[in-house]
């Protein structure tokens, strides 16, 4: 028979902790507590053999005899441990303790943290479970916690990720608001300042593939008063280019001005989607009607 590695050992020696009843003088605070270290070790022991899986079960069970002795700050530590551990492999398992550990948090209003593990459970979504929507839906908490916490540029990155995905969703409206949000915060720095055009461009973008030409040209039109150089940047002629392409339905004017604009700053992967996608609506518009 093999013998019991050292972190099963550990780990039995946890559960007997844990479930033995407590005597004349030992109180169950303090057996909770004994446990509690008794799983953090059996699950430090787990990574050493590389069962992350087992680890973060250990780190799991650690948590809830921390929040048996009302040690809320450890019991949020453990959980986040358990999520890193999950994070090996098991992304449903490092969703659910990180949120776990974000129930700790806002209840100690420590929302700065929160949006941390927030965002890390967005880009667990994105990244292993490929859930845009729900991607989304944290990258906006997240925002609205860096937020209200004054950590303005967090934020704002945030709900540019947010942004992106809500019009990989075709929600363009939803995309075009937070674009705008981010970019009137950022009109407000010399230091986000530049970034700008990036935000007014994706957002244009996103009312051609809407099918809405007279947004496209209002908001242009808008974006300059906003920002008086705005007009002679190379986001803003590109734009500008492509709502005239797209109001005389010119196909080839359009594919043009994108492949000009692509000789000079390479189109990232949102971008090339997003223009295919008008390409798309173009060719439509321009098909004769049988009907």
């Amino acid at each position: 028979m093999p013998s019991k590695s050292p972190a099963q050992t550990l780990l039995e020696k946890a559960d007997k902790k844990a479930s033995q009843s407590t005597g004349w003088f030992s109180s169950s605070s303090t057996k909770f507590e004994e446990a509690g270290d008794l799983y953090q070790q059996a699950a430090n022991a787990f990574k050493i053999d590389k069962l992350f899986r087992e680890a973060g079960d250990a780190h799991a069970r650690e948590a809830e005899c921390r929040e048996q002795c009302k040690e809320y700050n450890d019991a949020a530590n453990a959980w986040w441990n358990a999520a890193k551990a999950y994070k090996r492999g098991y992304p449903d398992l490092a969703v659910q303790a990180l949120s776990q550990t974000i129930t700790h948090l806002t209840k100690q209003g420590r929302f700065r943290q929160a949006a941390d593990r927030e965002k890390e459970i967005a880009q667990i979504y994105i990244q292993e479970m490929h859930d845009l929507r729900r991607g989304c839906e944290s990258f906006e908490r997240a925002g609205d916690w860096y937020a209200q916490e004054d950590a303005a540029a967090t934020a704002n990155a945030c709900f540019k990720d947010a942004a992106d995905l809500h019009a990989e969703l075709e929600e363009y409206s939803a995309a075009i608001a937070r674009y705008e949000q981010v970019a009137n915060h950022s009109l407000g720095s010399p230091l986000t300042k530049y970034s700008v055009k990036e935000y007014w461009l994706r957002s244009v973008l996103c009312s051609l593939a809407l099918g809405d030409n007279v947004q496209a040209r209002r908001s242009l039109n808008r974006y300059g008063t906003l920002d008086t150089t705005f007009p002679s940047t190379r986001e803003a002629k590109f734009s500008s280019a492509l709502v005239d392409a797209a109001e005389a339905g010119d196909l080839e004017a359009f594919q043009g001005s994108v492949f000009e604009f692509d000789q000079v700053t390479k189109l990232d992967n949102w971008k090339t989607a997003i223009l295919l996608k008008i390409k798309r609506k173009l060719e439509q518009d321009g098909e004769p009607d049988f009907k």
